[in-house]
């Protein structure tokens, strides 16, 4: 199976963004997630929101033409967009902490099947800190998690229970990995769309909690 091409970044996080519904504050989180920006459905007036202090921004800004005053969370130069707001860091959060963001999009290490998630700490390995983090699992409607399927030695990241400590228990409700996209049920992970090429039996062999099989399964899509 290594030689089967899996989904690139962007495309997975342009699936995660159909997703999106019309008048949604989307919060973006550090890095993959911050992709979603660049989708962009002219139907759908998305309101993104960044941890730092930037709401309503754009996609990702074309190399030479970056303002140097405007980034999102992960310091990548972004666009403007009609109606955009640059706000303190307290009145970001009050946003978050307010409720108001209708999902948060987030980096994982580990999502378990009851949705659980690990994002912010890797014993006997140098920094990392909950941070945002853990008001966006606690306070946001929703919780999208992308993330590459397995690790880079080739273990699972869809577990039975997370071994890493949890950012927050039970809050995820969908995942899109370089092999599909998953909801997650009280059942467990539903594979819903698989990456081209890839069958659900592939998809299960690197996946460690059992999976439900979607009964309209469908190969990945990237238009409604």
């Amino acid at each position: 199976m290594a030689d089967k091409p899996k989904l690139e970044r962007q495309v997975m996080c342009d699936r995660l963004a159909m997703e999106f519904q019309d008048g949604w504050i989307v919060n973006l989180g550090v890095g993959m997630p911050t992709l979603c920006s660049n989708y962009v459905d002219p139907d759908k007036e998305i309101i993104t929101h960044s941890e730092n202090g930037v709401i309503g921004y754009g996609p990702l800004a074309e190399e030479g033409k970056e303002d140097k005053h405007l980034v999102n969370a992960s310091g990548q130069f972004v666009t403007s967009r009609p109606g955009m707001s640059i706000v303190h860091h307290a009145d970001s959060f009050g946003v978050i902490r307010g409720g108001m963001v209708d999902v948060t999009v987030m980096g994982a290490y580990e999502v378990a099947e009851n949705g659980d998630f690990a994002n912010w700490r890797i014993p006997n390995r140098k920094g990392g800190g909950i941070g945002g983090a853990m008001d966006l699992a606690a306070c946001a409607k929703r919780v999208f998690i992308a993330l590459e399927h397995v690790t880079r030695e080739g273990a699972p990241r869809l577990l039975n229970r997370c071994a890493l400590p949890i950012t927050a228990p039970g809050v995820v409700k969908m995942v899109v990995t370089d092999l599909g996209l998953f909801e997650v049920t009280p059942q467990g992970f539903k594979l819903v769309e698989h990456a081209p090429g890839w069958s659900p039996e592939d998809i299960q062999e690197l996946t460690e909690a059992k999976l439900i099989i979607a009964d309209d399964l469908r190969e990945i899509r990237l238009r409604a």
